[in-house]
């Protein structure tokens, strides 16, 4: 009966550092979202207001009249991001094409297996 007791006695420091290791990494896991916005650009909130002025206009003309048909839908829908908004701030829209720092997740995916094996 004794070794029992020795043997459970000697788990203690193994689930001191198990909780330990637990706490630091929540302690990490909310600290790290709020340092990714570090550095980033903020937007100008009256921008916003106007472009949801534009878009709260064309909602409210399009709920005036009739429903559209499957063929003017599929076609607004094919003008912009979609139906509702357009192309609307399509400029403004981060993707590969317009940014230089903006990366595909093939292009990252490549990346890290490139450092993975040694090859970048």
């Amino acid at each position: 009966m004794k070794n029992i007791g020795f043997d459970l006695s000697m788990l203690r420091p193994v689930r001191f550092i198990i909780v330990a290791f637990t706490c630091a990494l929540l302690i990490f896991s909310y600290a790290l979202p709020a340092a990714a916005t570090i550095g980033s650009t903020t937007s100008n909130p009256e921008d916003e207001v106007t472009q949801l002025t534009g878009i709260q206009k064309e909602t409210d003309k399009l709920s005036t009249e009739a429903p559209p048909g499957l063929e003017e839908t599929q076609q607004r829908a094919n003008e912009g991001l979609n139906s509702v908004q357009g192309a609307a701030d399509i400029e403004k829209m981060k993707r590969p094409e317009n940014s230089a720092q903006a990366k595909t997740v093939e292009d990252q995916v490549k990346n890290a297996l490139g450092k993975l094996t040694g090859n970048k």
